[in-house]
């Protein structure tokens, strides 16, 4: 029979599921790439300590004079995990059928993943003291300069992201291109007319994420931020595990992933509070 479907074909089906879904939760989250991961599976425990050093100052020295010594009291941030998981149902004749269940069931499973994880931790933006903007108001170029500057005055190290909702970035291109009417104001300013990508200004490399909510006021809270002012402890990445469900005649994909998300460093992080209407 032409669409028999045997173990071994159902074997290569769930295989190309996870292949596909776990390629769409790597390529999807936006957020894993910018902020400190710890990977803790060989940690006991749902809990781990993340220590935290302070600066020390060296000083002049003079010869055949014993250093003093400077002492160093570490503080530390605490990161619960907990599991997070989604579930689809994959019936025999959905298996048995057209189309190429593979792919889409895959994608959908790895942007429910890609999506909480994104948004757990976009939401410690709001959590950051240090705050620009103000309800209805647009976005400039300055305010990412202004957010830059105080990184750089914190000394947070490493290379400065910000994640704003779409409707955010398109106010940011707005007022680079002069309401898109000047193509010719300079390198950064005619790639965001050509591609809408706006790249990197003050040395702050931009993003647009849709899973930077909107409140009822119609703005946004995005944020720019180092490396180091977020962080991601992962127990377990992300898994696809399946289970027969017979009286149903069919399969639950169910995916799962354990982790944890803290603020790691308050000053390494700027909340970018601005309008996010059209």
């Amino acid at each position: 029979m032409a669409n028999e479907t045997t173990s071994t074909t159902l074997d290569d089906l769930f295989a190309n599921i996870i292949l596909q879904a776990r390629f769409t939760a790597e390529e999807q989250s936006i957020m894993l790439g910018l902020v400190t991961r710890y990977d803790i599976g060989n940690v006991a425990g749902k809990t781990v300590q993340v220590p935290k050093y302070p600066a020390i100052s060296a000083a002049n020295l003079t010869e055949g004079t014993d250093m003093s010594a400077t002492q160093v009291s570490t503080s530390s941030v605490t990161v619960t995990v907990g599991e997070v998981g989604a579930q689809v149902v994959l019936t025999d004749l959905a298996a048995m059928g057209a189309g190429n269940p593979a792919a889409e069931l895959g994608t959908v499973l790895g942007n429910a993943i890609a999506t909480k994880m994104d948004t757990d931790l976009i939401a410690l933006f709001d959590g950051f003291s240090t705050s620009l903007g103000a309800t209805t108001q647009e976005i400039t170029v300055a305010d990412i300069f202004n957010a830059a500057s105080r990184l750089r005055a914190a000394k947070a190290p490493g290379q400065y992201s910000a994640v704003l909702h779409p409707y955010q970035a398109y106010q940011l291109k707005a007022n680079m291109t002069n309401t898109f009417a000047n193509p010719n104001g300079g390198d950064l300013q005619n790639e965001a007319m050509r591609s809408g990508f706006i790249g990197t200004v003050a040395g702050v490399n931009i993003y647009e994420s849709a899973n930077v909510s909107i409140d009822g006021s119609g703005d946004s809270k995005g944020a720019v931020f180092a490396p180091e002012a977020i962080a991601i402890a992962m127990k377990r990445d992300f898994n696809i595990e399946t289970e027969r469900n017979a009286s149903l005649r069919a399969f639950e994909l169910n995916a799962t992933a354990v982790y944890g998300v803290a603020e790691l460093d308050d000053s390494y992080g700027v909340e970018m509070y601005f309008d996010a209407g059209l």
